[in-house]
């Protein structure tokens, strides 16, 4: 063939996270501390709703936006934990986890070239989507100020930015660094999105796991420009059904739709009744899994700590942003190379997940792992740490022996 490929994709950069996964992935008796893949089972209501669904031949066709049980069930759940509230299932749509949902938000708010504001670090998935939607990124370096998002680095990015800026993608408690916000900040952060009027696109899919206050979501304060994105793979245990869904003013939900209805037509009804019954139970019966995260995070905070390393502090998901030692390097992406080689175990390295050079330094590790995997995955490290600082000490004991020769 001599028909060329669409240069849009031809020129698109891997998906960072998902190449340095490929990269590692055939080591052998490799343990895992990368994806945001939880270690618990997903809730046995939401199985025999699935199996229920599957055996009653519940495998047609289903409503493009989502089932209308589902749909009421989303809304029923967000007034319930966030005391967010919309008028009707028109407000929803249901989507393909919430990569699909970035998607369809981002061909429907971006025309080609157009600026899409990212607090960074962020995850790295955002980048290729809004690639492929044709939106230019334009970055915040969140860094300076402890990575929280303030107003001030709003107006600042605005003023200095010549790109036609339509919308920021907000996501909290954020993935890698597990930042999050208080009512208060959310507050000030509204004001400056309203005096930029600007679409705000909020990724609140880590909300069940804020371990330092309550979750608010952003759609209470800013309800006419704000699009909330959740679902259930972090909550629920539920990664491999890929549920997310969309709330926001239904005039935009309508544009959404057209987007989301030819990208995936729908997601499949029997995976649509499974996540009814997750709404469905009771909060108190998922309390373990925030408990036991947070036992995980403590652990491994410390054990990283007495390495060393830096950490941002963690206030919800479940993801410890780590900053090398000095003597370890500044490297993250050959520190968690060597480390995947030799120690067997892997991390991200931390320029997966922004535009800045301050990134690489860092390493993103995941607690979401059962605790036998986590506690076997840092002693692997450690081992490693302590065995490249036991070379260095002995190649500078060399070169001071060497020297005094010399002299």
């Amino acid at each position: 063939m001599t028909k060329p490929l669409n240069n849009a994709v031809l020129s698109l950069t891997p998906d960072k996270l998902l190449d340095f996964q490929h990269s590692v992935a055939n080591i052998e008796g490799l343990v895992s501390l990368t994806f945001g893949e939880p270690g618990f089972a997903t809730p046995a209501p939401v199985k025999k709703a699935t199996i229920q669904a599957i055996e009653e031949d519940r495998s047609h066709y289903g409503d493009s936006q989502g089932e209308p049980k589902l749909r009421s069930a989303i809304l029923d759940y967000m007034a319930d934990r966030y005391d967010l509230h919309y008028p009707s299932i028109d407000n929803v749509i249901v989507t393909v986890g919430v990569t699909e949902a970035m998607q369809s938000i981002f061909k429907t708010l971006l025309a080609p070239g157009q600026g899409l504001l990212i607090p960074d670090p962020a995850y790295g998935s955002y980048f290729s989507a809004l690639s492929l939607a044709g939106g230019t990124a334009v970055p915040i370096d969140t860094a300076k100020t402890a990575y929280k998002l303030t107003p001030a680095l709003i107006d600042e990015t605005m003023a200095q930015t010549k790109e036609d800026v339509h919308a920021i993608l907000f996501n909290y408690p954020n993935n890698p660094t597990g930042v999050t916000y208080t009512k208060s900040e959310l507050e000030e952060l509204a004001e400056a999105f309203k005096r930029h009027d600007l679409w705000v696109i909020s990724d609140e899919i880590y909300s069940e796991l804020t371990y330092e206050g309550d979750h608010y979501s952003m759609g209470k304060l800013l309800p006419d420009q704000t699009i909330v994105v959740n679902g259930l793979s972090k909550s629920h245990a539920m990664t491999g059904y890929r549920l997310g869904f969309i709330l926001g003013p239904s005039t935009l939900i309508q544009q959404i739709q057209k987007v989301h209805g030819p990208l995936v037509f729908a997601v499949p009804t029997f995976i649509q009744d499974g996540a009814v019954a997750a709404l469905q139970i009771p909060k108190e019966d998922l309390s373990f899994m925030k408990v036991e995260y947070q036992r995980r995070r403590d652990y491994a905070k410390k054990f990283l700590e007495d390495l060393g390393f830096e950490l941002v502090a963690p206030m919800g998901a479940f993801y410890l942003f780590a900053k090398l030692p000095a003597d370890l390097g500044v490297n993250g992406w050959a520190f968690a190379t060597d480390l995947a080689h030799q120690a067997k175990v892997s991390v991200i390295p931390g320029a997966g997940f922004s535009f800045f050079e301050e990134a690489q330094k860092f390493i993103r590790i995941s607690y979401a792992a059962d605790m036998a995997q986590l506690q076997e995955g840092l002693q692997r490290l450690k081992k490693y740490v302590d065995k490249q600082r036991a070379a260095q000490a002995t190649a500078e004991a060399l070169s001071e022996d060497m020297e005094a020769l010399a002299d």
